[in-house]
């Protein structure tokens, strides 16, 4: 599979945002990391002063992983289902911080292990017409999908981008939902990286020393069956991926593609965007990462792709909702950069000329 080239934001529009900031009635750089958003915006855009965010998008990618039979979460896998049918009704905690930061929130089955009515569910038709399989296989001794099917996973995730940012989306934020998909993420972290299994695995849903281990045991099983693949990330997806980590990795790489900005959550989201960047190099400089997970591997992530995170609030819930949280954040660096006066439009003045001089 081949994406388009991903192009750089605009680097006029944003030296033209930076500028604007060191015009504006404050101190130069004293609204910190919000400056910097407010000119990565900017330059997403390619307008100065950029606009509020009119349509933001939150998709949920759910799927089920068959490494949970070795018992890596503190969760059955049951849980997967029940709640995609709570986002869908509305009553998960990403519907909440959506509301809060005026996003909408669309869940989609790529890989349930079960179908509409089992385990309680009442899943309407279209939340699953993408649904590549019922549960990706058990990485740490089988491939999680065929080649047809993470190639299936990856197109859906484009074809989803697509047609949010046709819809007018103009920041897309991608969630995840599944039971298991630390240990999977983790996986495709610590290929792509090439750390060890014992630093890249945390506890995720919060499982106690003996799952850490059980769970350190999967990655690691999963690293050696996989070791021919990190060079290739279809195969390496194939191998130890699934079919929600596939379609997310195809969604944050066509919205580079579609210069539509990203703001990635936590392990999952993370996992598959060093995947994507990959599939449509340079994807990256489109992508902000929403808030800092307690798990190791998603630090290793955020350093393999230079992003730092905006909030830091000990989340590990996933769903997008750390993302959702610094959603509002964005939102203020546009604003500022978009709403303040200059000194020359407010009649205040600037630095003066011994202050200046003294600083130099």
């Amino acid at each position: 599979m081949e994406f388009s080239a991903v192009s750089p934001p605009d680097a006029a529009m944003g030296a033209a945002a930076r500028a604007r900031q060191n015009r504006l009635t404050k101190p130069p750089g004293s609204l910190g990391r919000l400056e910097d958003l407010s000119v990565w915006v900017a330059s997403c855009q390619g307008q100065c002063p950029p606009k509020q965010f009119d349509r933001v998008r939150i998709v949920v990618f759910a799927g089920d992983h068959g490494v949970t039979r070795a018992r890596v979460s503190a969760y059955p896998a049951e849980v997967t289902a029940q709640m995609v049918a709570n986002i869908d009704r509305g009553g998960a905690a990403i519907n909440a911080l959506a509301a809060i930061g005026g996003a909408g929130v669309r869940v989609v089955d790529m890989a349930l292990n079960s179908d509409a009515g089992e385990f309680g569910t009442d899943l309407s038709p279209a939340i699953s017409a993408h649904k590549v399989r019922r549960g990706s296989g058990d990485i740490s001794h089988e491939d999680a999908l065929t080649a047809d099917e993470a190639l299936a996973a990856v197109e859906a995730g484009r074809r989803i981008a697509d047609d949010e940012v046709d819809a007018g989306a103009d920041l897309l934020i991608p969630g995840d939902m599944g039971i298991g998909n630390t240990t999977v993420a983790t996986a495709l972290v610590a290929s792509l990286t090439g750390a060890e299994p014992v630093e890249a695995v945390g506890y995720g849903t919060g499982i106690d020393d003996a799952g850490w281990a059980r769970k350190t045991a999967a990655v690691r099983d999963a690293l050696f069956r996989s070791r021919s693949q990190r060079s290739d990330p279809l195969g390496l997806l194939r191998c130890c991926g699934g079919a929600d980590l596939a379609a997310l990795a195809g969604f944050c790489a066509q919205a580079a593609v579609r210069r539509t900005p990203v703001l990635l959550d936590g392990l999952a989201s993370t996992a598959a965007a060093l995947v994507a960047d990959r599939l449509a190099p340079g994807a990256r400089a489109w992508w902000q990462v929403g808030h800092r997970s307690p798990e190791p591997a998603h630090a290793l992530a955020c350093a393999a792709l230079g992003l730092e995170p905006i909030l830091d609030l000990r989340m590990r819930l996933g769903e997008g909702s750390g993302a959702a949280m610094a959603l509002p954040v964005l939102r203020a660096a546009v604003a500022t950069l978009a709403s303040m006066s200059t000194f020359t439009e407010a009649g205040v003045s600037g630095p003066s000329e011994r202050q200046a001089g003294a600083d130099e």
